[in-house]
């Protein structure tokens, strides 16, 4: 019999539709409920492609003698993340204070008003060192709860109170001296990130190891060898020769290694290890898009063969594996599937899935689907051994250098691929994130019109049309919707920031002015109902449904903070319209922002990025009358440049050339390659 969750519109929360928890969605009924019959709220937080999750969802919420436990002495409300990442915000803070970590699933104990008192993430089902089993937690909360309610209580309520003193917080903490937005604080910035760089493997830090996306794109934008010629403003920062050093070798790297599949294109979550070879092989649509954006970029500075490539291959995936049938993004494939070769358990129970199960490969396996002399090649190529990199002998594929004979490997990768195919498929979680979407929106878009392939342009209109039409009610953005039904969850700051930077990048490609209008109608909005006292911005609306406070995200995460997603769309509609309002609110809270880049810029990537395109100008670029020089100048460096072929920027300028303004004040237009080479620093042959 199917519990509450049996509506939702999460995948993540189907998946539990039918477990014998009797589960609850996060809503005000189930506090209620909970206040009712006095007792605690268990909140389960996870997400659909998250392998852990599954774990535990196994073990404990499918055991009916857990589930009965769980039910006779808690209300139980499961969450996904991904829908309501402002409840994951609030309680993993919480977690993280409780416990010295966090991580998924999340699992946090509540009073009836919402405030927390115990948390943890995953729990076994048995007991293990230094850690409990999770029917003893259960117990112990429960206990604790019936003798001990009246200071458990009063725990729940000093937390929550430390926990908004928490929130108020400058950035900065409010110590030290103010930290301004400036040249020399980006050169020290990039300054530290080279003191953490990793020379031998690329990236920062060590194991695990997460793709630097937003970092990348500061050093990119900060190379002193990839900007223009042209005289920039004089506060312009002056870049350092090791940025552009940092992200090929990183990328070079990954591309190179196991979280890069080798087969089929696009990016695994994270690796295990430092050396990139074996990853959890979950696939997660806003890593793919912001490294699709990372490996253009590469390429526009560098015209690296490697990263055209990758870019080729990872826009093909994101249409091939994640393009849902309404024209939308779905948002990631998981990191497990059932083994080919799995038999079912002794109870009769179906055969578990088990992560990478559908990526790995061992030698017999090669030696099945290929030629004798092509298998042994496509060993030594794709680093298949007998020992394995991975689990039970396998290996994860990886291609540490170009193959010999390139129509060979493309014959092998060809025939694996197909082999692949017959395996059972991770599974994929289809709700389509507004967010996540727009993120995707803009890098197919300046990809398509770059690399002249205009079906991944056709395909960013096709996802922001879906936005538009589905996500868009009455004037304000949903965060989810799945198989063309809308969810119930309101937009968060980071949906607004990155759906209409996706839609300005649209409206770059396309000329069409709907994009822009759009974009311009989400920045009203967010700077209406999000705006905070401080020149910054909240994660919720002033209107949103209340929490135990009201988050507040500076640093990146997996995607940019919504504050910085939001000063970069601000900053680029500015330069598109010459409105001094959005740019002077990009301004506000980029210089917000200013102290955590001064203090850890691995966390504050995507507002390093802004902040160049800031002190750049950033350029503003017209391309009037001139179709031959309209790619060229899609190819500059310049940090932040927008280059259009209609809009307020090409306005009254009947002379055909390629016009180069900084805050609607323009030079001369060009009109040779060599002028917009100069201009704009343009590095490749054409």
């Amino acid at each position: 019999m199917a519990n509450r969750l049996a509506g939702q519109t999460s995948p993540y929360l189907l998946q539990h539709a039918d477990n014998p928890v009797d589960w609850w969605p996060w809503e005000p009924a189930a506090f209620a409920e909970a206040a009712h019959r006095e007792v605690p709220v268990l909140l389960s937080v996870g997400y659909a492609s998250c392998h852990w999750c599954h774990v535990m969802a196994h073990e404990s919420f499918e055991d009916e003698t857990t589930a009965a436990f769980m039910n006779e002495h808690f209300v139980n409300i499961k969450v996904d993340r991904e829908e309501r990442p402002d409840v994951d915000s609030v309680y993993m803070d919480v977690t993280v204070a409780l416990t010295g970590h966090g991580g998924w699933p999340m699992t946090v104990f509540l009073t009836p008003t919402g405030e927390p008192f115990f948390a943890g993430t995953y729990f076994p089902p048995t007991p293990r060192p230094g850690m409990g089993s999770f029917r003893q937690v259960l117990a112990a909360v429960s206990g604790a709860w019936t003798s001990r309610r009246e200071e458990i209580e009063s725990s729940g309520a000093e937390i929550a109170r430390k926990l908004a003193e928490a929130a108020e917080m400058p950035v900065g903490g409010g110590r030290g001296p103010a930290v301004r937005l400036s040249a020399t604080l980006l050169d020290t910035a990039v300054e530290e990130l080279a003191a953490r760089f990793d020379p031998r493997h690329g990236g920062f830090g060590g194991a695990p190891k997460f793709p630097p996306s937003m970092v990348a794109e500061l050093l990119l934008r900060h190379d002193a060898r990839t900007r223009p010629v042209a005289a920039e403003p004089a506060e312009s920062a002056r870049g350092n020769e090791r940025a552009l050093d940092m992200v090929a070798l990183t990328c070079e790297r990954m591309a190179r290694g196991g979280i890069y599949d080798q087969l089929a294109g696009g990016f695994a979550r994270y690796s295990v290890d430092a050396t990139w070879t074996v990853p959890h092989f979950e696939k997660m649509l806003y890593d793919n898009a912001q490294l699709l954006r990372v490996y253009l970029h590469l390429w526009r500075a560098t015209g690296s063969p490697l990263a055209a490539r990758v870019v080729r291959e990872t826009a093909a995936f994101l249409l091939a594996d994640l393009r849902t049938p309404q024209g939308g993004f779905a948002s990631a494939l998981d990191a497990d599937a059932v083994p080919p070769d799995a038999a079912p358990s002794a109870d009769g129970h179906p055969p578990l899935p088990v992560e990478g199960a559908s990526y790995a490969w061992t030698p017999a396996q090669l030696a099945a689907v290929l030629e004798p002399d092509d298998a042994a090649w496509a060993a030594r190529l794709l680093e298949v051994t007998a020992e394995g990199t991975f689990e039970h002998g396998s290996s994860v594929l990886t291609l540490r250098a170009d193959p010999d004979d390139p129509r060979r490997y493309a014959r092998v990768r060809a025939a694996l691929l197909a082999a692949r195919a017959s395996r059972p498929q991770p599974g994929r979680d289809d709700k389509v994130v507004a967010s996540w979407n727009g993120l995707a929106i803009a890098a197919l878009a300046e990809a398509g019109a770059v690399f002249e392939e205009p079906a991944w342009v056709e395909a960013a209109a096709g996802a922001a049309a879906l936005l538009r039409d589905v996500h868009l009610v009455d004037g304000r953005l949903r965060r989810t919707s799945r198989d063309g039904r809308v969810g119930p969850n309101v937009g968060v700051l980071d949906d607004y920031g990155n759906v209409a930077d996706g839609l300005l990048a649209l409206h770059q490609v396309t000329g069409d002015l709907e994009w822009l209008e759009l974009a311009g109608t989400l920045l009203d909005v967010a700077r209406a109902h999000f705006r905070a006292g401080d020149g910054g911005f909240h994660d919720t609306a002033d209107d949103a449904p209340a929490l135990l406070r009201r988050p507040r995200e500076s640093s990146d995460s997996a995607t940019p903070s919504g504050q910085a997603a939001l000063a970069g769309a601000l900053l680029t509609y500015a330069a598109l319209t010459g409105s001094t309002e959005h740019r002077e609110d990009a301004e506000a809270t980029i210089s917000l922002l200013a102290p955590l880049l001064a203090r850890d810029a691995r966390f504050a990537g995507h507002a390093g990025a802004v902040a160049e395109a800031l002190l750049a100008g950033p350029a503003e670029v017209a391309v009037v009358g001139r179709p031959d020089l309209e790619r060229l100048a899609r190819l500059g460096t310049a940090p932040g440049a927008v280059v259009v072929t209609a809009g307020p920027l090409t306005a009254d300028r009947p002379e055909p050339g390629v016009y180069v303004c900084r805050h609607f004040v323009c030079e001369r237009p060009a009109r040779t390659e060599d002028e917009v080479r100069r201009l704009l620093g343009v590095r490749l042959p054409g």
